[in-house]
Formats: C-alpha cells, structure tokens, sequence
C-alpha cells in the first residue's frame, strides 16, 4: 500500500532527465526528492491515530504537495524540534516495528532530517509541518513554484467586489477572503480554501454555512467532483 501511493505521487510529478556525462545512466530529478515523498507517507501510515475515522489524504497541488494524518504530535515533541535529530516516538510500534525491520523507517528519528537535507540539496523550500482541526499536515514544496497573490483576484469583477466589501462588513475579514477564492475557483475544496485563506478548517465551514443561509451560496453536486455556484 505504502509501495504503490508513492509510485502514484511521483507517476504525477514532473521530472527531468540528464545527460550520461558522468556515468552509463541517465540521470533523473524530480521537482520533489523521491526520499521526502516516500518518508512523508511512510511516517503517515506508521504515526497516524487509528482511532481517528478520518483518512490520510495526499494531495498534489501545482506548487506543493500537501500530506494530511490524522493526530497530532506526541507531547515530547514540537513542529520546532522536528528539524533538528531527535528520537523516535512511534505512536503505533505494532506498525513501525515491521515497518523499521523491512528498513521503511529509522528508529533514530533521522528520517525527517534527511527530508529536509534532501530538500535543500534540490533547491527547493524545506518542509512544512502543521496542525490543524487534529490534523498533522506535511508540506512538501515543488521545485518550480507557482507564487499565490491576493492583488490579482482573477474573475472578480466590479459587482463581485461589491459583494466581497459588502460581506466584510456584516459578516467580517474571515467571510469575505473566502468568497474571494470560491469566485476565483468554484471547483475549490475545503482544505484548499483553508490554506489559501490561513483559516481553520472550523472557520471555513462556518463561513460556507452562513453564506449558505444567506442564500449567496450554493454547492452543485457532490463534495468529490462538484463545485460552488455564487449566486449574486
């Protein structure tokens, strides 16, 4: 299983292919170190909360690539002592016992670290770590970025600024960036506008539901494979 997500991620990254100057095969690179993908959703399978009924979720993004884990970190952890060598806190040694014997994981805990050294020595921006709404969240950056602005709010007219203005006014900050990203993408999801926005995953859905009510919003079809429809 672990095998053939990472095969899928890395089917669906863009590589590059070298010259045999230096040796009978042709290099190839990726925009993400094949290692940091394959440590991202290994550490995933073995530190998740079982408990928990929500999925891992491995998202691809033309900027970055986003790994989402049910739990959070132990308590002698932080995202802070992460980049630098700890030990490992397995949160289930069931699963990460078999997985350090058939040599997936270290129990040294140096397997981040080689993520983020692996990042740096491909020239891309070292890892991201988070927690939201009990959620771990990874971030793997692509070597070839796409910057993200606020002053280019692409299909949002005069009429659709409007509104925008018109909802920070009743309903504040947090209602109108999100009506920003659902005009500018209606095939947007939840986690997306959260990340775009800096908003919780709480935040958001409360923001959807008012605007909902207000009848300013609406979602056609399903929540895989619909999208919004802003009825202004």
């Amino acid at each position: 299983m672990a095998d053939k997500a990472v095969d899928f991620v890395m089917s669906k990254l863009s590589r590059s292919v070298g010259t045999r100057a230096r040796g009978p095969e042709a290099p190839v690179e990726y925009d993400i170190p094949p290692e940091a993908v394959s440590e991202g959703i290994i550490n995933a399978i073995a530190h998740r909360d079982y408990t928990s009924k929500a999925s891992i979720e491995i998202m691809l993004f033309p900027d970055r690539l986003e790994i989402w884990n049910p739990g959070t970190l132990p308590e002698a952890l932080t995202v802070e002592k992460l980049r630098k060598p700890h030990s490992s806190y397995p949160h289930n040694p069931l699963i990460a016992d078999p997985l350090f014997l058939t040599k997936y994981i270290e129990k040294a805990g140096t397997g981040i670290v080689d993520m983020f050294d692996r990042c740096r020595k491909a020239g891309i921006r070292p890892p991201q770590f988070r927690i939201d709404s009990e959620m771990f969240i990874l971030t793997l950056w692509r070597k070839k970025t796409v910057a993200v602005t606020e002053k280019v709010p692409a299909g949002i007219g005069k009429k659709e600024l409007k509104i925008a203005e018109e909802l920070r006014r009743k309903y504040g900050e947090n209602a109108e960036r999100v009506f920003r990203v659902i005009k500018r993408n209606p095939f947007v999801k939840t986690r997306e506008i959260a990340y775009e926005t800096k908003l919780s995953l709480r935040t958001v859905d409360n923001v959807i539901a008012r605007l909902k009510q207000t009848g300013l919003l609406k979602r056609i079809g399903p929540d895989k494979g619909g999208h919004w429809e802003v009825r202004a």
